[in-house]
């Protein structure tokens, strides 16, 4: 998403000058200087990388805040060096506008700016359920000037929890020359898995998401084995752990064994991270997003839709203000694996049913979903937090 709004910025909003600082060198940096935006790496001490509420799993309360203290006395070394080497980044660009993309970037960026310039939190997440992230965004709160929520579900929680910053809403968008309708190879998916070709007519249904425990891969595994093994599917999970946060996200290893124990495994596709994944889109005749909590946005959905596909859609949070239940995708509740495996039967057994909510899903996301105005979205919610009329260049 952050790549969607530097090329809007670009694109579509004149004077506007961004620069992009980032903890880590990695694949991001070629493709923002392919957009013409200045990269600069401050690199995050691992101390500071792999601490975060997420890695703190069981134990009970005490537990959880012992191994907190733990992991904050080691990064609290680190902490002050970093704090002054963004600092020095931040007086030597002296920018306009610090935009804090991340929670980590956030609590980062409120420490070593101090109020020095405008601070915006981009809020990707619903901070109400992540208790320590609440408490220590609204104990940073006087240090930023506002929020941008990516959907209206977003801007609700956080300014119940963060009660007194201003919260205006920019959906997220996607590309809709790169995420289009466009014939594809199917047989990719087989490839990428490792499996053999998959026969003539066989359906193709995939889960597009990143390994974290909550995106609902074993939802849809429990799916898979629902479904009659007399049917012509094949399913793959396709995605990765990204994060490096202990214990946040599922290993490939776990997912096969689980799809193994269901007795699925010859008819599951594991398929690795993909980098551009809209041939992985159009390559798939049903895009499965099955998120157990509510979903912050639901990029995957977008996605799937601007690609024409069929849908089924985890019917909570921002996802289900992204579309109309049974025009331009399907709904399912939240982790209840009865209701996602009918309304995945449906869809098996109705090609043309698939074909109509692709076609209203395409149309729904040129409506919704357009990258190019992002940029103007954004200018426009900073002048609603910093003041209107303010000239802006970041």
């Amino acid at each position: 998403m952050l790549l969607d709004v530097l090329a809007s910025l670009r694109q579509n909003v004149r004077d506007v000058e961004p620069v992009l600082l980032l903890a880590e060198a990695g694949p991001l940096v070629e493709k923002a200087q392919s957009l013409g935006v200045a990269v600069r790496v401050v690199e995050l001490p691992p101390a500071l990388a792999g601490l975060g509420d997420s890695g703190l799993r069981g134990g009970g309360r005490f537990g959880k805040l012992l191994r907190l203290a733990q992991s904050g006395g080691r990064a609290s070394f680190a902490l002050s060096g970093y704090l002054r080497k963004l600092r020095w980044e931040f007086f030597d660009l002296r920018p306009d506008v610090i935009h804090a993309n991340g929670i980590k970037a956030h609590l980062l960026a409120a420490l070593a700016n101090r109020r020095a310039f405008p601070l915006v939190w981009h809020i990707h997440d619903f901070v109400s359920l992540r208790p320590l992230i609440r408490y220590l965004l609204r104990a940073a709160s006087p240090l930023a000037n506002g929020a941008v929520a990516i959907s209206r579900a977003v801007a609700v929680d956080f300014q119940r929890a963060v009660p007194r910053l201003p919260v205006p809403v920019v959906a997220n968008a996607v590309d809709l020359q790169r995420f289009a309708p466009r014939s594809a190879d199917a047989a990719c998916l087989d490839r990428l898995a490792g499996l053999p070709r998959a026969p003539a007519g066989i359906v193709r249904i995939g889960l597009i998401a990143t390994y974290a425990r909550w995106k609902g891969q074993e939802v849809f595994l429990q799916v898979a084995a629902a479904i009659p093994r007399g049917k012509a599917v094949r399913f793959y999970v396709i995605g990765g752990p990204i994060y490096r946060t202990a214990g946040s996200q599922f290993s490939l290893e776990e997912l096969s064994a689980y799809a193994a124990s269901l007795g699925i495994a010859s008819s599951v596709g594991f398929v690795p991270f993909q980098a551009d994944p809209a041939d992985v889109y159009r390559a798939l005749d049903i895009v499965v997003h099955a998120s157990t909590l509510p979903e912050a946005f639901g990029l995957t959905v977008a996605e799937a839709m601007a690609c024409g596909r069929a849908v089924i859609v985890s019917n909570a949070g921002g996802a289900a203000e992204l579309f109309t239940d049974g025009v331009d995708a399907l709904g399912h509740p939240p982790g209840d694996v009865a209701a996602l495996a009918a309304r995945l039967r449906q869809l098996i057994e109705d090609p043309g049913l698939r074909e109509r909510l692709g076609t209203n899903a395409r149309l729904t996301a040129e409506q919704k979903f357009d990258r190019s105005r992002l940029g103007p979205d954004l200018l426009r919610a900073y002048a609603e937090i910093l003041g209107k009329g303010r000239d802006l260049v970041l």
